[in-house]
């Protein structure tokens, strides 16, 4: 499990609101709620969390004591499938939170697929920081919206036919939240292996390389890197994935 390196008895010697100033997801994530005079009652509360690639953050299963704000690197969150399979449902960005809903215990397990950092929030604690500060709960139930968003887009991938349409959905879908959180929407930087790609799309790894050849021998993507990908016509990936751009 993850552990943690800071928190409301063992912080730095920053002033009470710098580290969340300073952060670089600060306009995106829960905390975007707050002033920045306010900032210091949910530092107050936090406690920053490293994990090194491939670590556990959460288990399916376990009590739902803590919530996160992922501030770098990547999570994936998966469940297992009764015949022993994971299926990865979500894979979680810089500024996503861990832990939305109402639930006791954690629905699905959180692996870091990078090194990632994380600040964790006790649940009791945040709920009564909610309280005090209105706006956090109104921030929280957007953050939720988006979380559903972002599962009727993963609904979406895993209905379409061709494993060829499913990785360009894919793509197309990745690079809009790499937008969304600042990024340029090209090229796309993958972390997660073609492993992950291939339990998240339902998919063999041999079925994805195929596929990711394929876009690329059409002239709709380039792959100068391992885990990058240059979309070179848009317009032919969303039509490949039969989607209209939105």
């Amino acid at each position: 499990m993850a552990q943690e390196q800071a928190g409301a008895s063992g912080r730095s010697h920053r002033d009470p609101c710098g580290v969340c100033l300073d952060c670089a997801v600060r306009r995106q994530a829960v905390c975007a709620a707050l002033e920045d005079h306010e900032l210091g009652a949910l530092q107050a509360i936090m406690a920053s969390t490293r994990v090194g690639a491939q670590q556990t953050v959460v288990e399916e299963g376990q009590p739902r004591r803590r919530v996160f704000t992922l501030t770098s690197g990547m999570l994936r969150l998966y469940t297992m499938l009764p015949d022993g399979r994971r299926q990865i449902t979500a894979f979680l960005l810089p500024g996503d939170y861990l832990g939305l809903g109402d639930e006791s215990s954690y629905d699905q397990t959180a692996e870091a697929v990078v090194d990632s950092v994380l600040c964790g929030f006790p649940v009791a604690e945040m709920e009564r920081l909610m309280e005090r500060y209105p706006r956090l709960q109104l921030r929280l139930n957007q953050m939720t919206r988006i979380a559903l968003r972002q599962a009727r887009d993963s609904q979406l991938i895993l209905g379409r036919l061709a494993p060829v349409e499913k990785l360009a959905t894919f793509l197309l879908v990745m690079s809009a939240r790499q937008a969304e959180g600042g990024q340029p929407e090209s090229p796309l930087h993958l972390a997660m292996t073609r492993t992950d790609i291939a339990d998240y799309l339902g998919l063999t790894i041999e079925t994805v390389s195929r596929s990711f050849t394929k876009l690329r021998l059409q002239g709709l993507i380039q792959l100068p890197e391992a885990h990058q990908v240059q979309i070179v016509d848009r317009c032919a990936l969303n039509a490949v994935a039969g989607i209209t751009p939105r």
